[in-house]
């Protein structure tokens, strides 16, 4: 997992069998996606509320978790606050400890695996078990997710088949989604029956009435979130949204962004506890994380706006050849370029800012209209401005490369005076065909994979000043 993503890029592309995987599923959804937002005239306004829902809420973050922490406490939840990952799971450990549990059910969440909950877990002898279909895969494969939405979409269904038979210890298995689905669903039955705790992220946190939303599709979450008695939820502290009408918005644009659905076959919401039905016990930690870093910067803040739908996973020319794995993060594709860098504060993932053409498609798709492409640009300059700063950056090839391309290009004589240089250091370069095929040293990269066109023998302000002298 050290291995920048030009390294992981590079040994993925050669699992031709994981590209056709990763392009097929992603086929499949961004047609359904187009389809299902499509039937929608109001789309483009459902993409400007959601935007300024979300952007409202992040100007104004402290307010809303003050009063969605005393909506919640009052209903009878108890909430947390976690500066880390470490103080995050520090606080679920706490509780299962407290009651002796050693197994959990989860819903799937990309904050937990965010922080790391299951290894945190399982060193203190506490097993968490996936209760999502993807999940529950890439759990038994002892794989990492590779999508927000679909975490297995890197795998087909021969490769899930086999996976079962292993795992699960079966005789005999077949090949048919519904075969499957239906030994999923026996091996998980008895864990939800005898489950105490159960453990959730959150796709909302409503600071009107305190309450959590969970979406999904396949009714496992309902299962953990009704049958034990302990429930713990793990979220994000920019998952707030203001008022419950607000969901009117995101319940629409959230499950055609994410899978062509027209809305979640689950949607659940609870409010703290409740004498006669759901658990007994609810905790909820609000987790930074670098999460108030991020909001810090103006620029950059639109990040937090992201709903997870994976939307711009789906269109990335990027993601669709290399997968998720090549991202080394929880968060793939376009989000995780700029979410994942951001967390760190730069410290890991400086690479992924650059792994995108910056053909806007992610924009295009968001339904709230984050600028990936404007917050990528702006962290590629925080990356070239913090290595400035250190001897190797200042004396690095590259930097001084750029600083002298700089001075160049900052004067129309200095530039006048390069390409004359420039069209007598090619000539050796320039092939038969009179394209430049090849070039030495560190110049080589750009001629690994393209033809360069030469620099023409008379640039446009020089036929420029010829034709004015022309018609004087």
């Amino acid at each position: 997992m050290t291995a920048g993503f030009p390294e992981a890029a590079r040994e993925l592309l050669r699992d031709t069998q994981l590209r056709r995987n990763v392009e097929h599923a992603t086929d499949v959804i961004r047609r359904r996606r187009d389809q299902a937002a499509g039937e929608r005239e109001d789309w483009p306004q459902l993409r400007e509320a959601g935007s300024a829902i979300r952007s409202h809420v992040l100007e104004n973050l402290d307010t809303y978790l003050l009063q969605f922490e005393q909506a919640c406490s009052a209903a009878g939840g108890q909430v947390h606050w976690a500066r880390d990952a470490e103080e995050a799971n520090r606080i679920v450990l706490e509780i299962l400890t407290r009651r002796q549990i050693r197994e959990v059910i989860k819903i799937k969440s990309m904050t937990t695996e965010e922080i790391g909950l299951n290894a945190a877990l399982g060193s203190h002898g506490i097993s968490a078990i996936e209760t999502d279909l993807a999940e529950l895969i890439v759990q038994l494969g002892h794989d990492a997710p590779s999508h927000i939405v679909v975490p297995a979409l890197h795998k087909n269904r021969q490769q899930i088949r086999e996976l079962f038979l292993r795992e699960m210890h079966l005789d005999h298995l077949g090949d048919t989604a519904e075969d499957l689905t239906a030994a999923a669903r026996t091996w998980l039955r008895r864990h939800f029956l005898n489950a105490r705790a159960a453990i959730s992220g959150a796709n909302f946190l409503i600071a009107e009435t305190g309450g959590v939303v969970i979406v999904e599709s396949e009714g496992n979450g309902r299962m953990c979130l009704t049958l034990p008695q302990l429930l713990i939820t793990v979220a994000g502290i920019e998952k707030a949204i203001p008022r419950f009408q607000d969901l009117e918005v995101f319940l629409q644009t959230l499950p055609r962004s994410a899978t062509g659905e027209r809305m979640n076959p689950y949607n659940s919401l609870w409010t703290g506890t409740t004498a006669a039905d759901g658990p007994r016990e609810f905790h909820v930690i609000l987790l930074d994380n670098g999460r108030s870093r991020i909001l810090g910067d103006r620029e950059a803040r639109q990040t937090l706006r992201c709903i997870r739908c994976g939307a711009c996973q789906n269109v990335c020319p990027v993601y669709r050849q290399t997968g998720g794995h090549a991202y080394r993060s929880v968060y793939g594709g376009p989000i995780g370029a700029i979410l994942t860098p951001q967390l760190h504060n730069l410290e890991r993932g400086a690479s992924l800012p650059y792994a995108s053409s910056l053909c806007g498609a992610c924009y295009e798709v968001c339904p709230v209209k984050i600028d990936i492409p404007e917050v990528l640009i702006h962290l590629r300059s925080r990356i070239v401005q913090r290595e400035q700063h250190t001897f190797a950056g200042a004396l690095g090839v590259w930097n001084l490369g750029m600083q002298a391309a700089a001075r160049v290009f900052a004067s129309g004589e200095r530039m006048e005076t390069a390409q004359k240089l420039s069209r007598k250091a090619q000539r050796p370069f320039v092939a038969r065909s009179g394209s430049i095929e090849s070039l030495p040293f560190l110049l080589s990269g750009w001629t690994q994979s393209r033809d360069l066109a030469p620099i023409p023998q008379e640039s446009f302000r020089a036929w420029w000043a010829r034709r004015d002298k022309g018609k004087s």
